[in-house]
């Protein structure tokens, strides 16, 4: 039986497995112990999310009273690239490159698998990283605050709905296949319960609209994944991560309300 006294130990150091894989934040304690934790970390991806988007959301209060929203939008879209050091970026331009190939499955991989960027990536990256943009500079400032806090949140909790809903698509595994057990679905399920309570708490009349939106988004692409990969990889866990920060910047700049 697992004591409280070495259960949390181990816990924070899962939640700092997770930091260091979602961040480049320099933490260092147990970092050798990374090997034992990363099936066991994704609880914490969630977490993760919200820290980031709590010191975007205060970053941008802050900046707000300096400079105008859109140019508080541009920083915000550089941090939040920038503090995953740009791996969910790199993991979006792979996944357009190798899937709007049109090509086999296997060349969709190897492609993938090349660390070149190609036309089409580029060009996806730049239409999401245009619609974030358009997205917070279209809402109001703290609209646009709460839209940053929510983002990275949304984002991670996609990660591990996708990772619950499909098989990891390489046979000779990789760096996703490191994170993917059987704790994915209760991972989802409880990152989607904090999405919700927190959408509830903070922004109750965007809930159910962000909530529609984040699901659709995994639901569509990941059969597009499925059909075109047999499954995930790790480019599209962060190509899904990406894509769903996008689609709650949209969902925020919705005008109406359901309540």
């Amino acid at each position: 039986m697992i004591t409280p006294e070495k259960r949390w130990p181990r816990r924070l150091a899962q939640l700092c497995t997770a930091i260091r894989f979602l961040t480049i934040v320099p933490v260092s304690w147990r970092a050798a112990d990374d090997l034992h934790h990363f099936n066991k970390c994704l609880i914490f991806f969630p977490i993760v999310g919200a820290l980031i988007g709590a010191a975007g959301f205060l970053g941008a209060h802050l900046l707000l009273l300096v400079f105008p929203q859109q140019v508080v939008a541009v920083i915000a879209l550089v941090y939040l690239a920038f503090i995953s050091g740009f791996l969910h970026l790199d993991g979006l331009s792979d996944s357009a490159d190798g899937m709007l190939s049109s090509r086999p499955r296997e060349d969709c991989l190897r492609i993938m698998k090349d660390s070149r960027a190609g036309a089409m990536g580029v060009v996806v990256v730049v239409c999401v990283l245009l619609a974030k943009y358009s997205a917070l500079s279209a809402m109001a400032p703290k609209t646009l605050c709460l839209a940053i806090f929510f983002m990275p949140l949304a984002g991670r909790s996609a990660i591990l709905l996708s990772m619950a809903r499909l098989p990891y698509a390489r046979a000779e595994g990789g760096l996703g296949n490191l994170f993917y057990s059987d704790r994915s679905k209760t991972a989802a399920l409880s990152a989607f319960l904090l999405l919700a309570v927190l959408l509830a708490a903070l922004a109750p009349s965007r809930l159910i609209v962000t909530l529609i939106a984040i699901l659709a988004m995994n639901y569509f692409f990941g059969r597009w994944c499925k059909n075109c990969l047999g499954g995930a990889t790790g480019d599209t866990l962060g190509a899904v991560c990406e894509l769903t920060e996008a689609i709650t910047a949209v969902a925020f700049t919705a005008s109406f309300s359901f309540l």
